[in-house]
């Protein structure tokens, strides 16, 4: 079996159209902005044997889709970030999640989206541990 970061190496190279590269590209920023981030592949089905690559550091942080036209990347806290570049959209009315999609010739902004991954580390950090 292999290891969240060998399964993401397999998506990016199982898309090698603009699609892998963008994903490859996000990828490097959310570890620019935070070298602590740890990766995982969850949501693997039929639907989708690839699986979604998943960063995480003190929970998940966010998402990334390869999708049929876009490379989505979705914040399960998007709601409670603080986006002054106005880089994030909603998903859906009520929902928490929000997220960027990047279609064929978008250009990431990379300084927005560093914030972004550095806000949500520090949300995640500062909430109350879970005991169990």
């Amino acid at each position: 079996m292999s290891n969240p970061r060998e399964l993401i190496d397999e998506i990016i190279a199982g898309t090698p159209d603009w699609r892998g590269t963008t994903l490859a590209e996000l990828r490097r920023i959310i570890h620019d902005a935070d070298p602590e981030i740890a990766e995982d592949v969850k949501w693997r089905r039929p639907s989708n044997p690839m699986g979604a690559p998943v960063f995480e550091h003190n929970g998940i942080v966010c998402v990334a889709n390869i999708l049929k036209e876009r490379v989505r990347l979705s914040f399960p806290a998007g709601l409670s970030l603080p986006d002054p570049q106005k880089i994030l959209s909603s998903v859906s009315e009520g929902n928490k999640t929000r997220i960027i999609d990047l279609y064929e010739g978008d250009t990431v902004n990379e300084s927005a989206l560093s914030d972004l991954i550095r806000a949500c580390v520090e949300r995640n950090l500062a909430k109350p541990e879970r005991r169990g």
